[in-house]
């Protein structure tokens, strides 16, 4: 007895077809085989974004195939020209008045015709100051300091043409800047006698501006002036 024909199979010349196998639980059909973001159908999926199909992924982006790398193009860089010395932030630079001159030693400016006295010559000052005082009878020399005080001078200064000077103000010291470096700055001088008279003595001597310690307190340094520049 023969069997009835299957409604269901392959007519003649026809392949058998098996249905597509169903998605995995929750999968989309096809998935993982969606073109990326911004791609092509057909492209490779490991193509990076908005690199043409065919282009090496080691290519520069906007790079043809074959092309050489090279910098680009334009003017030469020119390098910027060097900061002078003493600008910067919180440091300007020197300018020195007119008249005077820039003393490296001391870092001062100084009038010119002027310059520092030395160690030497204002210790001849100090010793000068002992005869003056003998020899006009102690009353004398103080009568001639309270004069001399108004040019920036005392009696064995204005001798060895030596005068007061202040930096601060770039002016030969007054009366009364005279009077705190003469009266108060000696009173401290030996306030502590010996042990503040060396003091004095090691500032005076290792300074670069050879201030002691009256010298300090006013606020002053002690210029040669041989020409008399600063004679007011």
């Amino acid at each position: 007895m023969s069997q009835p024909p299957d409604p269901y199979g392959p007519g003649p010349g026809q392949e058998a077809t098996q249905p597509p196998a169903d998605p995995g639980y929750g999968q989309q059909p096809g998935y993982g085989q969606q073109p990326g973001y911004g791609q092509q159908p057909g492209q490779d999926y490991g193509q990076p974004y908005g690199q043409q199909p065919g282009q090496g992924h080691g290519q520069p982006y906007g790079q043809q195939p074959g092309e050489a790398y090279s910098p680009p193009s334009g003017p030469a860089y020119t390098p910027a020209p060097p900061v002078p010395a003493g600008y910067g932030y919180g440091q300007y630079p020197n300018v020195v008045p007119q008249g005077m001159y820039f003393d490296q030693l001391s870092g001062l400016n100084l009038p010119d015709g002027t310059q520092l006295a030395s160690v030497g010559r204002r210790i001849g000052a100090f010793f000068l100051a002992i005869p003056l005082v003998i020899v006009t009878l102690g009353i004398g020399y103080v009568i001639w300091g309270l004069i001399v005080w108004g040019n920036g001078q005392t009696p064995a200064l204005q001798v060895l043409g030596m005068r007061v000077w202040r930096p601060e103000t770039n002016k030969v010291a007054g009366f009364w800047f005279m009077a705190l470096r003469e009266i108060v700055g000696h009173i401290v001088d030996g306030i502590l006698s010996l042990i503040t008279e060396i003091t004095s003595f090691v500032l005076f001597v290792a300074g670069k501006k050879h201030q002691s310690l009256h010298d300090i307190i006013a606020g002053t340094v002690v210029l040669y002036d041989p020409d008399k520049v600063l004679a007011s």
